[in-house]
């Protein structure tokens, strides 16, 4: 569902919510489950996502961060400024997955463990 304007009609649930459109080919998984997405900053015409990889070497990066540019503006059409910036701090690991991801992995601590 796209947002309406520019102001505060963008919430940071709208953006996190278009964000989970955005699928890690390698894992077959979304950014937000898999713990990627940081922060998410909505201001007046603007919306800040800071975001990561699961590693460095993500072969896919570049591919994952315009996927994010896309379903964000796909979300708030008239939003004029985008920005999906790449941070490695805090590194990632696998305790930032939500629980959906770790019952898709098996991993301990999820409720089919």
């Amino acid at each position: 569902m796209a947002i309406e304007s520019n102001t505060a009609a963008a919430s940071e649930d709208a953006i996190r919510d278009a964000l989970r459109d955005v699928v890690d080919p390698e894992v077959g998984l979304n950014v937000v489950d898999l713990g990627l997405v940081y922060a998410i900053e909505v201001s007046p015409g603007r919306v800040h996502v800071r975001m990561t990889m699961t590693t460095p070497a993500c072969p896919l990066g570049d591919s994952i961060m315009e996927s994010a540019r896309a379903a964000v503006r796909a979300a708030a059409p008239a939003i004029g400024e985008i920005e999906i910036e790449l941070v490695w701090d805090p590194p990632w690991n696998p305790g930032m997955m939500s629980e959906i991801a770790r019952d898709h992995f098996g991993w301990p601590g999820s409720r089919g463990s």
